[in-house]
C-alpha cells in the first residue's frame, strides 16, 4: 500500500475478497480493530494516574491533561478528518490514522516527561480522529443497509470490549511491567490493523469535492473548549489564581460566541450548519452526547464512590467491567431479544430509561462492592441499547456520500460526552463532598462507601441527563419528512467517483 505509486490512493481489495459473501462482514471486523483500541486507550490511561504521579513528581491536577488533551484533539480533530476522508477516500484517512496512531502510541511509552507525554497524546488523538471518523462511515458503507443497525451494534460490542479490558489490563499492567506498557500494547494490534485495512477494507464508492478547510474554526473550537475545562477544573479543586480562572471563563464564553458566528458566516464551516437544521438529525447527536456521558461517567465516578480498601488497581477495574460488559452485550444481542416491531425511538426510550431508572437507584442505594455490579450490568445494558439505536438514527440521515462527515459528528459527540462525563463527575463530587464535610461519616467508614450525601450530586447528574436522552429519542423521530429533508440536505456534496465503484 505505500509504493511511491500507490502511496495517496486507495488499493483494491483482492478478488477473491471483494467477491465474497463475507466482504463485508471483513471490513466491518477491520473498523472493530479500531473501535476496540479507540475504547481501551480511552479507558486504560486513568488507572495509571497514580503511578504517574510518582515518577513525574507532579500532582494530579496536573497528570489529568494525559487524558483531556487527548480528548480535546479527538473533538477538535474529528470533522476535518471525516471531510478529508470524504473527499480523498475513507480507507485511505483510515488507514493512515492507524499508522499514527500506532507509532505515537510506541513513543508516548518512551516520554521522558510529562509535557512530552501531552504532546505525543495530541499527535496520539489526530490519528484516532482519523480512525473514529471515518469508522461509522465504513461500516454504514459496507454492511447491507438491512442489517445496518446490526453493524453498528457489533462496532459498539468491540467498543464495549475495549472499554472492559482497559481498566483491568491497565492495572496489571501498571502493577508488573509499568504504566508505560499501557501504551505500548496499542502497537501489536496497530500493525495487525494496518495490514488487515489493506485486503479488507473497500475502497470509496463516492467523494466529496474537496473544500477549504476551516481551520480558524477548528482553533476556536479547541481554544474555548480548553478554557472551559480548565474553569470545570478550577471550581472542582484545582488550585488556580482567581483572576485567571476568571479570564478563562471570559475566553470560553467569548470564544463559544466567536465559534458560532464563525460556523454561521463562513462558506466553509468545520462543522455543517446545513446538516443540522435537520431535527432529528440535530436532537440524535445531542443524544450520543447524552449516552457517552453517561457511559464514562461512571467509570470516574464509581472508583472514587468506593474506598481505597477496594484492595488493587486491578480489581477495581474488574468492578468497573461490568458496565462497558452489559452494553457489549446488549449492542450485540439486542436485536435477538428486543421485539421486531420495535424501532430506533422505542429502542432508544426504552434504554435511556433503564440508564435514568439505575441512577435514580443509586442516589438512594448505597453503592457497595456488593451493589456496584448488577447496578453498572443494569446501566450498561441500558446503553446498549439506546446508542445503536441512537447512531442509526443519525446515520440513516446521510448520503453514502456525506457519511464520514455526519460519521465525524457522530465521534464529536461521542468525545463532548465524553470529556463532559469526566469533568462533571469531578465536579458533583467536588461538592458533594463540600456540602457533606460537616456531616456523619461513620456508615461511609463502616461499609467502605463515600457517602450518599457526598456521591447524590453525581448520580442526580447522570439521571437528569438519562431522562434527557430518553426525551431526545422520543422527540427524534416524530416527523419522519424530516428524516426525508435531512437525506435530501446530505446529498448536496454527493459527487460519483469517476474511476469507478469497488465494492
Amino acid at each position: 500500500m505505500f509504493a511511491y505509486r500507490s502511496i495517496l490512493h486507495e488499493q483494491a481489495r483482492p478478488a477473491v475478497i471483494r467477491e465474497s459473501r463475507r466482504a463485508p462482514w471483513l471490513a466491518v471486523s477491520v473498523v472493530c480493530f479500531g473501535a476496540f483500541m479507540g475504547q481501551l486507550d480511552a479507558s486504560i490511561v486513568t488507572i495509571t494516574f497514580p503511578a504517574m504521579e510518582r515518577d513525574f513528581s507532579v500532582p494530579v491536577a496536573a497528570v489529568q491533561w494525559v487524558s483531556l488533551i487527548y480528548l480535546l484533539g479527538l473533538v477538535a480533530m474529528l470533522a476535518p478528518a471525516g471531510r478529508l476522508g470524504d473527499a480523498v477516500g475513507r480507507k485511505l484517512v483510515y488507514t493512515y490514522g492507524f499508522v499514527i496512531f500506532t507509532v505515537a502510541s510506541a513513543a508516548c511509552g518512551l516520554a521522558p516527561s510529562l509535557g512530552a507525554l501531552v504532546a505525543l497524546r495530541l499527535i496520539q488523538a489526530i490519528g484516532a480522529a482519523m480512525l473514529q471518523a471515518n469508522s461509522v462511515a465504513l461500516v454504514t458503507t459496507s454492511a447491507p443497509k438491512a442489517r445496518m443497525r446490526f453493524a453498528l451494534g457489533v462496532q459498539a460490542g468491540a467498543q464495549a470490549v475495549g472499554l472492559a479490558v482497559g481498566p483491568t489490563l491497565g492495572g496489571l499492567l501498571t502493577a508488573t511491567v509499568g504504566w508505560r506498557a499501557v501504551f505500548w500494547v496499542n502497537v501489536p494490534v496497530g500493525i495487525v490493523a494496518v495490514i488487515a485495512g489493506r485486503y479488507l477494507l473497500p475502497r470509496t464508492r463516492q467523494f466529496s469535492r474537496p473544500k477549504k478547510f476551516d481551520w480558524p474554526g477548528t482553533l476556536l473550537l479547541m481554544t474555548w473548549t480548553s478554557a472551559l475545562l480548565l474553569v470545570l477544573s478550577a471550581v472542582s479543586g484545582l488550585s488556580l489564581p482567581a483572576w485567571l480562572a476568571v479570564l478563562l471563563a471570559a475566553l470560553a464564553v467569548a470564544g463559544a460566541a466567536a465559534f458560532i458566528w464563525r460556523e454561521a458566516s463562513t462558506r466553509h464551516p468545520l462543522i455543517p450548519v446545513w446538516l443540522l437544521r435537520s431535527r432529528p438529525l440535530a436532537l440524535a447527536l445531542a443524544g450520543a452526547a447524552c449516552g457517552y456521558l453517561t457511559l464514562f461517567g461512571p467509570l470516574v465516578l464509581i472508583p472514587q464512590v468506593l474506598t481505597s480498601g477496594l484492595g488493587s488497581a486491578a480489581r477495581t477495574g474488574l468492578l468497573l467491567s461490568a458496565l462497558p460488559l452489559g452494553f457489549g452485550l446488549a449492542a450485540l444481542f439486542g436485536d435477538l431479544v428486543l421485539p421486531r416491531a420495535w424501532g430506533d425511538r422505542r429502542r432508544g426510550v426504552v434504554g435511556a430509561l433503564l440508564v435514568c431508572a439505575v441512577m435514580c437507584t443509586a442516589i438512594v442505594v448505597p453503592v457497595t462492592q456488593v451493589t456496584v455490579v448488577p447496578l453498572l450490568a443494569l446501566a450498561g445494558l441500558g446503553l446498549g441499547i439506546f446508542v445503536p439505536a441512537n447512531n442509526t438514527v443519525i446515520m440513516r440521515s446521510a448520503s453514502d456520500s456525506s457519511a464520514s462527515l455526519v460519521g465525524g459528528l457522530v465521534s464529536m459527540a461521542r468525545g463532548i460526552g465524553t470529556t463532559l462525563g469526566i469533568s462533571l463527575m469531578a465536579l458533583a463530587l467536588h461538592l458533594g463532598t463540600q456540602s457533606s464535610q460537616a456531616g456523619n461519616h461513620g456508615y461511609a467508614a463502616h461499609h467502605g462507601y463515600a457517602g450518599v450525601e457526598q456521591a447524590r450530586p453525581a448520580f442526580i447528574v447522570l439521571a437528569v441527563v438519562a431522562v434527557t436522552a430518553a426525551a431526545i429519542a422520543l422527540a427524534g423521530q416524530s416527523r419522519r419528512a424530516d428524516n426525508k429533508q435531512a437525506g435530501a440536505r446530505a446529498e448536496r456534496p454527493r459527487e460519483a467517483d469517476p474511476s469507478g465503484a469497488d465494492r
